[in-house]
């Protein structure tokens, strides 16, 4: 089946099998392997994706669903001359990574997170990533990069 989209905010044609998930497509059809598989059951989060607008688990999702979307992924979010989102800057300068597996999905979580909760409290913070396991962090830095990126981006 041939699926059209715009991924990081390029056209996109590929011929995949009907039952082939939005990871997939990207991982091993796009080679955008910057959005990780986790689970494959829609609980880690490593997989979140930015699809129109929202945040999205591409394990969860057949390719074919994303017809004429619009995907951001983890590689589409930084300036085109490298410059880091303000949300991955904070990530890093606050040590909100450790191993680096679910930074990506956590990332895509925090943007979609602070574009429509852009005053959201510690709280807030915390339970809006609950749908983002981090294994090796203990969640404190996380939260604090998503209150700088908060600032940078008010």
């Amino acid at each position: 089946m041939k699926v059209e989209l715009k991924v990081n905010g390029k056209p996109v044609s590929a011929d995949v099998p009907e039952n082939t998930l939005l990871v997939q497509l990207l991982r091993e059809h796009l080679q955008l392997t910057g959005t990780h598989v986790g689970c494959d059951t829609a609980q880690c989060g490593a997989c979140t994706v930015i699809v129109n607008g929202r945040s999205l688990k591409a394990c969860n999702v057949l390719a074919a669903q994303m017809q004429g979307a619009e995907v951001t992924t983890i590689e589409g979010v930084a300036a085109a001359d490298g410059t880091l989102h303000p949300m991955q800057a904070a990530f890093k300068e606050c040590h909100g990574l450790q191993c680096g597996f679910c930074t990506p999905g956590m990332v895509m979580s925090a943007i979609d997170l602070l574009a429509h909760h852009p005053r959201a409290s510690e709280g807030e913070i915390r339970e809006q990533l609950e749908g983002n396991i981090c294994r090796c962090t203990g969640y404190q830095n996380i939260v604090k990069a998503v209150q700088q990126a908060q600032k940078a981006t008010a």
